[in-house]
């Protein structure tokens, strides 16, 4: 659906030293809604859906999910009634992210922390309760999530020696790892806070879908867990911005791109490096924090 993606270069330190060279990506340019990789992990689960003949699609996320928005808002484009499962209760004011899930046309169920951790029995109850619905996982976590996903990389020159990316379920990543060259390295930044970095979830669902051999997953740039965040994280948005151009937002393309620059000082890629950085998007997330927290 999305070719000719603009790749724009990072003009400044620490990338132009030592014939080390960085782009990035620009995901978040390709829709005002559904930017960044959403729609990609979203496509096939759409074409599946249309397919097994659904009448309406349901998936899973947080009060802040940008992949509730992107599914709300193609869902209400292909005239197709859509659910919202959130975790936790009602709150009694809607984040930016719920006021346009609702604003798309998109149900709105709110289940108890507890309710949505025990992931079998509420998929049972939402089987039945919506039966013509097409259940998708969350943030599209899925062999069909990582077919699309591995599309992102099908306008990308392949003369990149690494692609790094923020990783949340691992579907992106695992996508990216199956469409890389055999001379790429797949590096993604863990955005949650995860205490054992040998064995997870994240590195079981990459390890049954994707090739691991040419694949690193890092979890010291998750700023405290998920969608958190310190003064030296939104210090370093607002100077990326500044010198760069870019927007990113706080809960996965800033720590991502942190992570990118830290790792550039600190002479983790070797020499004559060419880094491509995937811009995810996400930036509807900024819109929780309160006024002039960031400078675009």
């Amino acid at each position: 659906m999305y070719k000719n993606i603009p790749i724009q270069a990072i003009r400044r330190t620490p990338f132009n030293a030592n014939d080390f060279a960085a782009d990035i990506l620009r995901l978040d340019l390709i829709h005002p809604v559904v930017s960044g990789n959403k729609w990609f992990k979203l496509k096939y689960h759409f074409a599946e859906a249309g397919r097994l003949g659904k009448t309406g699609l349901l998936s899973f996320g947080g009060s802040y999910s940008n992949h509730l928005v992107a599914l709300a808002h193609t869902a209400r484009q292909a005239g197709l009634p859509a659910v919202a499962v959130v975790r936790g209760e009602e709150p009694p004011v809607y984040s930016p992210a719920l006021r346009q899930i609702k604003e798309d046309g998109a149900d709105l169920v709110f289940v108890s922390r507890k309710t949505y951790g025990n992931k079998a029995a509420l998929l049972s109850r939402m089987r039945l309760e919506y039966p013509g619905h097409y259940i998708i996982p969350e943030g599209g976590q899925s062999s069909l999530g990582v077919r699309g996903a591995a599309e992102i990389l099908e306008s990308v020159p392949g003369h990149y020696s690494h692609i790094l990316c923020a990783v949340g379920t691992g579907t992106t990543l695992a996508g990216l790892a199956n469409a890389a060259k055999p001379h790429q390295r797949v590096i993604g930044i863990a955005v949650l806070k995860i205490s054992d970095p040998l064995h997870n979830s994240l590195l079981t669902f990459t390890g049954t879908h994707a090739p691991v051999a040419n694949l690193s997953i890092l979890y010291d740039y998750h700023f405290g867990g998920y969608a958190k965040k310190n003064a030296a994280l939104i210090r370093f948005m607002n100077e990326l911005y500044h010198n760069e151009s870019i927007p990113t937002d706080f809960v996965y393309t800033g720590k991502s791109f942190y992570a990118a620059y830290d790792l550039a000082r600190n002479h983790y890629f070797p020499p004559a490096s060419h880094l491509l950085i995937i811009h995810t998007g996400g930036l509807q997330g900024n819109r929780s924090l309160p006024p002039g927290t960031l400078e675009f």
